[in-house]
């Protein structure tokens, strides 16, 4: 019998609409599994200690490659751990490594990556956070690499062709009638 949990991990650059989608879709899991765990990157990051709640960075070098990778790496053996122990999480957070992800596909038994993927003129325009017009320093995807997903389980065109809610759907579909 396998009870093992299955991880959703919603990645994307900033402004993609991993929070809105993964969202919508927790809240589809959670009507299945009122078990379900739901993680995002930022609030994650207020709960540890490294942005007030509006946002502001408390510690600089939290965004240091090394940093950014020792943050990806302790959510993600939380995930594991979480799994391994039945509950289904969703997570969804830029996670901009390859190495992490290749990690989550090695490690955790039941793991599902959507990678939400949109053009640069789409984040540009959305630009909720000003991350990308501000001139601001460390912007994944801007200053920093952000290394695009090898083998997403789905790949997801975020552009503002298909509502939020009809994304979900098409997920559900795939990922939890399945």
């Amino acid at each position: 019998m396998n009870d093992k949990g299955t991880l959703y991990f919603f990645t994307g650059l900033a402004g993609a609409g991993k929070t809105t989608i993964g969202g919508l879709f927790y809240r589809r899991l959670l009507a299945r599994n009122p078990e379900a765990i739901l993680m995002d990157g930022d609030r994650r990051r207020t709960l540890a200690g490294h942005n007030t709640e509006d946002g502001a960075v408390l510690l600089e070098d939290r965004y240091t490659t090394e940093s950014r990778k020792i943050g990806a790496r302790g959510m993600f053996q939380s995930c594991k751990a979480l799994t391994d122990q039945g509950k289904d999480v969703v997570v969804c957070s830029i996670s901009m490594y390859q190495e992490i992800r290749d990690w989550n596909r090695e490690n955790i038994e039941k793991y599902r990556e959507i990678y939400i993927k949109v053009t640069h003129e789409t984040l540009y325009r959305r630009d909720q956070k000003k991350l990308y017009s501000s001139g601001a320093k460390n912007v994944v995807g801007v200053d920093l690499p952000y290394d695009e997903p090898e083998r997403p389980d789905v790949v997801v065109q975020n552009d503002g062709q298909e509502t939020p809610e009809a994304i979900v759907d098409r997920l559900e579909k795939l990922l939890l009638d399945s």
